[in-house]
Order: C-alpha cells, then sequence, then structure tokens
C-alpha cells in the first residue's frame, strides 16, 4: 500500500497554490485594507460579508460562521474532497510533483482520471465540435442559428459547434489525442453501450465552462427530425467536474459584468443567454438542464459580488404561461438568498429573449430588461387573476391567499409595505389585510402545537451545558488577541521580544491554546524567516477551537500598523504583563484583607512586601509601554 504524501511536497502544494488565486475562482473577493481580502462566504448565507482571504498568511476565514484554514481546508470544504483529493488536485494545476514516504521519487498516482486529464478533454472536444460546425453535414445547424439570428461570429464567440452524427467521431478523435476510454467516459463524452460511442451526435453543442473558461460540460440540441433521443435537449451527466445544480450557462462571459454592475439576468437557456449578451444585457446567465434552485441562487450570489446593498438587482426572464409563473413562484421561495433586489421581466405575449431578438431587435432585449417589475408583485399579480375581485366573497378569498404569500416573506421589514400594497390591490382595509397576515403567519405555529409531545424520558436528559467560553472578540482580552495575531502574521516583527511571555499572561482559554501552540512550533523567533510559519502553528494545535482560532487571527489585520516593528510588539508584551502583574496585585490584596497582621504578622509583612514590589514592577512596565508606543 502507498504511504503518505511527503510533507515537504504538502508545504509546496501551499506555497504554489495562492490562496487568493484559487478562493477568487469561488468568491467575489475585495480589498479590506490590512493586506487583507474580503467576501460572502461560501459556506453559509449572509448579506455583510465576513469572510476574509489574507494571502500573506495563506489563511481564510470566516468571521461570521467560524470557519477557517488554508488552501488545502478551503477546497476540500468547498468541492467535498478529501485531504488526498484536494492535494492532488492542487499539486496538478499549479505543478507540484508529488511523492510518497516509500515510494521513493515515484509520483503520485490519484484515483480514477485526473481532474486535469477530463478538463483537457472537454478543451479538446469543444475544439473538435466547433470545428464540425463549418463542415457539409452541419448546414442543418448552422440554418438553426442563422434562423435565431446568431451568425458564425456570434458561434465562435460562445463556442458552439456540431456533434456529427457518425456516432463516434468524437471518440475517435480523442484516442488519436492519447486520452484513454476511461477518462472520457468518466468525462462525460463517451457513453459506454455494447462499444464505446460519443454522447452527444448528430446536435447543436454548447460548451459549458466554470466561470475561469474552462469547459466541463456540454448541452446540446436535437436539430434532426429522425434523431431517435426525442428529448429537445440533452446535458452532460453528473461527473467528478460537472454538478448540474452548480452550473451556470454563461458565467464565465457575464462574471466581470455583474460584479461591475451589481447586476445578473437569468434566463432560461442557451439562445438566451446569447441573445442577451449580443443585445448588450452582458450579464445573463442560465441554469443547465434543470430547474434554477437553491445552490444556483447562492453560486449566482458569490459572483455578483452581494453584499447586502439595496442597489443589486437579480432580474429573472420567465414566459408569462403557467409554467412561466410556476418557475417564478419557485423562485420566490429562494428569494432570501439574494440580498440584492429581485425582479421578473416577462416579454409581451411570452416571448423569450432569443425570440424577442429576432422579432423586434436588441434594444427590445435591453427594454424587456428595463421593464422589470418587483418579484413579490408578479407572484402578488399571478394569485389575484385567479379571483373576480368585484364580487365581496372573491376578494376575501384572494385576500386570504394572497395574506399567506405576505406572511411567508422572510424580511419581516418588508411586510408591512407588502400589506398596504395588498389592500390597495384587492380593495380592502388595511386592518383587515394585517389580521389576515397575522392569522397566516401564525397557522404554522399552531400546527406545531396540535403535535402530539412524547412524554420526556429522565434516562434520556441531556447533560447540562457547559458554559460557554467568553468570545475572542471581548474588549477584555484586546491585548492578548493582538499580540498573538503579532505573533502569528510578523514573526519576524515580534523577534525575541515575547521571551518572557508565558501562558499565564492569556486569560482566555484558547488564547493559552493558541500561545501552547506557539511554543510548540518553536516560538516567535524560530518563525521570523520561515514562509510556513503560520501553518505550522496551526499544525501544533490539536483542539480545533484553537486551530480555528489561529486562522481567525491570522486573517484579522493588527491595529495601527501594517509592518509592525519589534518596538511596536515590546509595547504590547509590556501592556499584556501588566496586566498580568495587575491580577497578581489583586490577588495578594485579597490575601492581605483575611490575614490578621497581629497574629500571622511574619505572613502580612511578607505580602505587603511582595504588594510594594509588585507596584512598583506595574509602574514600569507602564511606563515602558507608553514610551515604547511613543518610539513606535
Amino acid at each position: 500500500m502507498a504511504g503518505r504524501i511527503r510533507d515537504d511536497d504538502i508545504a509546496e502544494v501551499r506555497e504554489k497554490a495562492r490562496i487568493d488565486d484559487v478562493v477568487s475562482g469561488y468568491v467575489t473577493l475585495k480589498r479590506a485594507g490590512g493586506g487583507s481580502l474580503k467576501g460572502l462566504c461560501p459556506f453559509h448565507d449572509e448579506k455583510t460579508p465576513s469572510f476574509n482571504v489574507n494571502p500573506a498568511r495563506q489563511f481564510w476565514h470566516c468571521f461570521g460562521c467560524g470557519e477557517g484554514g488554508d488552501v488545502i481546508s478551503f477546497v476540500m470544504k468547498v468541492d467535498g474532497l478529501t485531504f488526498t483529493e484536494t492535494v492532488e488536485r492542487l499539486a496538478e494545476k499549479y505543478g507540484v510533483q508529488l511523492r510518497r514516504e516509500d515510494g521513493g521519487d515515484e509520483p503520485v498516482r490519484p484515483r480514477g482520471p485526473a481532474r486535469g486529464r477530463l478538463i483537457e478533454a472537454h478543451k479538446v472536444a469543444q475544439h473538435f465540435y466547433a470545428e464540425q460546425l463549418a463542415t457539409p453535414d452541419a448546414l442543418v445547424a448552422r440554418q438553426f442559428l442563422g434562423q435565431r439570428g446568431f451568425d458564425q461570429a456570434a458561434a465562435e464567440m460562445f463556442g458552439v459547434g456540431f456533434a456529427p452524427r457518425d456516432g463516434e467521431a468524437l471518440t475517435r478523435h480523442l484516442r488519436g489525442r492519447r486520452f484513454s476510454d476511461e477518462e472520457t467516459v468518466a468525462a462525460g463524452l463517451v457513453a459506454l453501450g455494447r462499444s464505446h460511442y460519443d454522447r452527444f451526435r448528430g446536435r447543436l453543442v454548447w460548451p459549458i465552462r466554470e466561470a475561469n473558461g474552462d469547459t466541463i460540460g456540454f448541452g446540446a440540441r436535437r436539430i434532426f427530425d429522425d434523431d431517435r433521443i426525442e428529448a429537445k435537449y440533452l446535458n452532460t451527466s453528473e461527473t467528478a467536474i460537472y454538478k448540474k445544480s452548480q452550473v451556470l450557462y454563461g458565467i464565465d462571459l457575464a462574471r466581470t459584468a455583474m460584479k461591475d454592475s451589481q447586476q445578473a439576468v437569468v434566463v432560461e437557456g442557451y439562445t438566451d443567454v446569447m441573445a442577451c449578451h449580443l443585445s448588450g444585457v452582458t450579464t445573463a446567465v442560465a441554469s443547465c438542464g434543470t430547474a434554477f434552485g437553491t445552490e444556483h441562487a447562492r453560486v449566482l450570489r458569490r459572483f455578483l459580488g452581494d453584499h447586502g446593498t439595496t442597489s443589486g438587482e437579480v432580474i429573472f426572464t420567465f414566459d408569462g404561461d403557467s409554467a412561466g409563473q410556476k418557475a417564478a413562484m419557485k423562485v420566490l421561495e429562494s428569494d432570501q438568498v439574494f440580498a440584492s433586489q429581485t425582479y421578473v421581466a416577462v416579454a409581451p405575449e411570452g416571448m423569450d429573449p432569443c425570440d424577442l431578438r429576432m422579432q423586434e431587435g436588441d434594444a427590445a432585449v435591453r427594454d424587456l430588461v428595463a421593464s422589470r417589475q418587483p418579484l413579490y408583485r408578479f407572484a402578488l399579480d399571478n394569485i389575484l387573476t385567479r379571483y373576480d375581485l368585484d364580487r365581496a366573497d372573491g376578494r376575501v378569498d384572494a385576500l386570504r391567499d394572497a395574506a399567506g404569500l405576505v406572511a411567508s416573506i422572510r424580511d419581516k421589514t418588508k411586510v408591512e409595505t407588502f400589506s398596504r400594497e395588498l389592500s390597495h390591490m384587492v380593495g380592502v382595509d388595511i386592518e383587515q389585510v394585517r389580521a389576515e397576515v397575522r392569522q397566516a403567519a401564525s397557522r404554522p405555529a399552531r400546527t406545531e402545537e396540535r403535535r402530539p409531545q412524547r412524554a420526556p424520558d429522565p434516562a434520556e436528559a441531556p447533560e447540562p451545558p457547559r458554559p460557554a467560553l467568553p468570545s475572542l472578540s471581548d474588549p477584555r482580552f484586546l491585548i492578548e488577541r493582538e499580540l498573538l495575531k503579532l505573533v502569528i502574521q510578523h514573526p519576524a516583527g515580534v523577534g525575541r521580544t515575547t521571551t518572557h511571555v508565558t501562558g499565564a499572561d492569556f486569560t482566555h482559554p484558547t488564547f493559552q491554546g493558541v500561545w501552547e501552540a506557539v511554543t510548540a512550533a518553536g516560538g516567535p523567533a524560530s518563525g521570523a524567516e520561515d514562509a510556513g510559519w503560520a501553518n505550522r502553528v496551526r499544525g501544533a494545535a490539536t483542539d480545533p477551537a484553537v486551530v480555528a482560532a489561529i486562522t481567525e487571527l491570522g486573517v484579522e489585520p493588527v491595529r495601527g500598523t501594517s509592518d509592525p516593528n519589534p518596538t511596536f510588539a515590546v509595547a504590547y508584551v509590556y501592556r499584556l504583563q501588566e496586566l498580568t502583574t495587575s491580577r497578581r496585585i489583586a490577588d495578594v490584596k485579597a490575601r492581605l484583607q483575611r490575614t490578621n497582621p497581629v497574629e500571622h504578622a511574619l505572613d502580612y509583612n511578607r505580602m505587603f512586601g511582595e504588594l510594594v514590589m509588585l507596584e512598583q514592577h506595574r509602574r514600569r512596565l507602564r511606563e515602558g509601554a507608553v514610551g515604547q508606543a511613543g518610539a513606535s
């Protein structure tokens, strides 16, 4: 059995896989001061960015959910990989040769086809399909594009191609490029039946790309009447690199415009994305082979750079028919994953953006987006059209139905505004609307109350919870926190100034654990010239709370300076030891209070002398801290 990957190779992966480069492939990052970057956390829903990346320390930490770590832990968590799989993926991407402990210089061989080979196979396939679009056999495909207003330049812009009807043309081409059948099947490009054959045959194909431009799958449209597969569209099946619930077609072209304009337009198909971009709506994307869902929303939100402002917009385009209305109502259920305002744009006569562009031109597509209406208003209209509002009973029924929609809105600050609008639309008194909304909101709670409750079993009584530790950001621990940030982020600037610091100087148990990890790693002086110092400290910790604290301290900017020197650090050491001395003074004073100066004169005088020395020591530390602060 092969041994573990060598530690020095893992360290090289950490060094070469720049954390800001890796994370920016998943999260839109902005500068946050102190050399850090900030964005929305990919691991929990949030409206205000609390996810921090420190490129100098190669750490990331979310102050919202508490997750943190290095570049390897980030990829493990975001892509659901094991440690070994992550190291292998990053090593392949950044050109690091991995070796096993007991395998000499023999390279590590990952299980199954490597991700890089799957990406390369898709790249080759995309070029092959694009070239085939110019062949005589692809006449119907070119006609299909031309009838929808897409010329050769448009096809090239989006990488559109044609899958030959042969059935094995791509299979042979990939074999000729030295791809194994195992690799092409794993990539989803080739299927295995009685023999190997092309997954897509006789269809117009669109490459589906990641945000960085790598092709990871294809969408294929039926264009021949004798195609034995009736489905209008076929999409790449789930593979190691293609997850349809997380893929947005066009994100590679739209991500920059989305970030700059704080707007995203979600359409329903590949040709709609093309029509929007060619019409000047360069923020358009679409889901691939599945309905737009929560995972898509999270991906879109990260690339949108949705920071909780009300200026951002997410605009959905739907057909005006019942299917489109149903899709809009489904989006409404997950609307709160966006901090941006959410809108719906419905073209006249239910045309999609592609049809609209063909019939009325580019300006009509831009006007469609500009004429958007709030999603909640679209949903209310959809509900109210079911009732005859000219009849009293119709208004009552409409109010009860719509009140449930208003009550379900998770942003409670909007409930009153929606209630007033509902009052106006239905034509009933606002107090009646408020009462219905309150009643609708209470129904789920009453259902829970009616549910039978099992009598508690004393044997199953949980253990009393342990007292929660104070927050690491509590002002009482400010000096401890800032000194440890200096130690982790700037060991060269700290040097040997912490020689006399001990674990007893830290009052928060987690900070004590951090200092123990620092000591176990050799102390700040040993990390002065070590680029992997922060990871070495993190590796010396065993308590998960301490590990998390180290990543947190590794990304948070140091107060007061961006380039600390030993003088700056000494001031914090003096302040920390002054606090330790103050605690000792309080302890001695308490013992003096409990000691009878007559019956225990010797002990009393000894403690009194100790108190005098401690007071003098504290005064020197205070003066030293002030002097060092002035010098720095």
